[in-house]
């Protein structure tokens, strides 16, 4: 039975002790921390621990943030078992299901809240709440402080209002410029960053394996097929705009260079250009082949048939779009997409694998990961029949045309069903990247690589959670999928490095002398002493053992050192060539 931590807010024997934990709770403690830690590291125990601290030492309530209702309600959930004063504090969830005239009482009622950002800033807004004795603001999935998200200006209001603010921020995922970074510490008013990565030795022995494999798949030779006269469209729009000076990005046309393109049509139409509007027009045509051909070559046929009838329905009102859809050539692959049956080996894949890995083991649960919900809405068609699939959707709130958004409630009853067996593959859009904590997942597929390492890395933490996990990328050959892939590792390799460069400008330094453990213990067996000690042991055995001598060979040890000749040394006061 491995150790547990004890404290008088904890439920004895719930909180698996291990040190590193027990020092991010130090530092914490200490100051504002921005914590970062891999997928599955145990974030939550570290927040669980922070707050029972600082509610011995501070009292008041505490406030704690997470992006979606699920992953809140979740939080709540893995609480209700661990924290030995529920009942006093009466810990509850709120998000935009309780009504505005409901949530003041519900607010004073409780000394530990679990909610969504809009609701904090709305219900702040409005003076129906003061965050004046909140005591400490957890701000979970922290990556999202950046910009106009509500989860910065929750955590500003807070840092405005309360008479003795303290945050504890935790991400797996910071992001990998420097100046992202230092905006989450700056809108926080971080103090230290505590960062641990996988490599860590006193976290290493902690983490599941996780097996990553990319899987190229060949694009059919028939969907080539149909991509090339849009392909051609396309690049004669692009063609025409660089030799107008609108398209400037050089190599393989891309959305990034697609929306500079229109920025700077944009701007030619507020100096009073009117080619702007033709280029304007023009773009926006290149934008929608765009997403077409990706839809074609990297998501499927069913994916780019719900696409195109979507867009129909979406932007029936727009001229462009209506001139779009009039064009003999998408009218012609529309037609076609309709009599196809799905051909790209991606789909082929997936099912595979599904099938594969339930029959294997049924008790298996599968995450697949796609962009797109037409995407979503096809893979679970494809799946749904196959000999032991249970498939099930999971995507955000929002409706749009022909796909209906999931309620809050929905999406937490799906993902119950999820984890209890009566689905075993979830279906999921960006909505389940972040937080899903599902112990038995342990197959995640992405249907096709994302270039941001933040979706990456957040993707790729849904399995492996408990037990060893495997990661199934799905690149098509010669697409988009391959400098998609390549750019996020190359953003991932930047990120430990990005935080590093922070945390040397910041304030405060990492706590020494675990004194902020003071009221925690650990307990193995019948035998207990304090955390700090125990935090000290792991830390001189992980220490590693300096060699008594330098063992290194050299490649200087056996030359003989080459004489440079006279005529190359400079002449002394020489300083330039023409004293040469």
């Amino acid at each position: 039975m491995p150790p547990h931590v004890g404290h008088p807010g904890l439920v004895s024997d719930k909180v698996e002790a291990r040190a590193y934990q027990l020092k991010a709770v130090d530092d914490a403690m200490a100051g504002s921390t921005l914590l970062i830690l891999p997928t599955a590291a145990g974030k939550t125990a570290v927040a669980w621990m922070s707050i029972v601290e600082r509610m011995e030492r501070a009292g008041g309530w505490v406030l704690v943030i997470a992006p979606t209702v699920a992953l809140s309600n979740q939080h709540l959930e893995n609480a209700l078992p661990v924290l030995s004063k529920s009942e006093e504090w009466n810990p509850i969830v709120l998000s935009g299901q309780q009504t505005a005239s409901k949530r003041p009482d519900l607010w004073g009622g409780s000394k530990l809240v679990f909610a969504t950002p809009q609701v904090v800033r709305n219900d702040v807004e409005k003076g129906v709440l003061s965050l004046q004795d909140c005591c400490l603001l957890v701000v979970d999935e922290a990556h999202h402080c950046t910009g106009g998200h509500a989860m910065a200006e929750v955590a500003e209001m807070y840092l405005s209002q309360s008479k003795n603010p303290l945050i504890l921020a935790t991400t797996a995922s910071p992001g990998s410029r420097k100046e992202q970074v230092h905006e989450i510490c700056s809108r926080l008013e971080i103090q230290k960053i505590h960062l641990r990565t996988r490599e860590d030795p006193m976290l290493a022995e902690f983490l599941a394996e996780l097996e990553v494999e990319e899987m190229g798949v060949a694009v059919p030779t028939e969907i080539r097929d149909l991509v090339e006269p849009f392909r051609i469209w396309q690049e004669g729009i692009v063609d025409r705009e660089r030799r107008s000076g609108r398209y400037v990005m050089p190599g393989a046309i891309n959305q990034a260079g697609l929306t500079n393109a229109m920025d700077r049509a944009q701007a030619a139409i507020q100096r009073g250009d009117p080619s702007g509007y033709r280029s304007s027009s023009q773009i926006a045509t290149a934008m929608r082949l765009h997403h077409l051909i990706n839809h074609l070559l990297c998501q499927g046929v069913a994916a780019s048939r719900y696409f195109l009838s979507r867009m129909e329905a979406e932007d029936s009102k727009s001229k462009s779009a209506k001139d779009f859809l009039r064009d003999p050539r998408v009218r012609s692959l529309s037609d076609t997409l309709q009599e196809m049956d799905e051909i790209h080996s991606k789909v082929g894949a997936v099912r595979r694998m599904a099938r594969e890995r339930i029959k294997r083991d049924p008790e298996s649960r599968i995450i697949v990961f796609a962009n797109y919900r037409d995407t979503v809405e096809a893979l679970e068609k494809a799946l749904d029949g196959l000999e032991g699939i249970k498939p099930i959707q999971f995507i955000g709130q929002s409706s749009r045309s022909g796909s209906g958004g999931l309620t809050p409630k929905q999406q937490i009853s799906r993902l119950e069903e999820f984890r209890s067996g009566g689905a075993n593959v979830l279906v999921a859009t960006s909505v389940g990247e972040e937080g899903l904590d599902i112990p038995s997942a342990d197959l995640v597929v992405f249907y096709e690589p994302v270039s941001s390492e933040i979706r990456t890395i957040q993707r790729r933490g849904r399995t492996g959670r408990r037990r060893g996990g495997e990661v199934v990328v799905l690149i098509a050959e010669g697409t988009r999928d391959e400098s998609a892939k390549d750019s996020a590792r190359r953003k991932e390799e930047f990120m430990h490095k990005a935080a590093r460069r922070v945390s040397r400008g910041l304030s405060g330094n990492p706590h020494r002398d675990l004194s902020n453990l003071s009221r925690f213990s650990v307990s193995n067996g019948d035998v207990s002493g304090p955390a700090a000690d125990f935090v000290l042991r792991a830390r001189e055995r992980h220490r590693g053992e300096l060699s008594e001598k330098d063992d290194t060979p050299s490649e200087a040890v056996g030359k003989v050192r080459e004489e440079l000749p006279p005529e190359s040394f400079r002449p002394r006061g020489q300083t330039g060539l023409d004293q040469f």
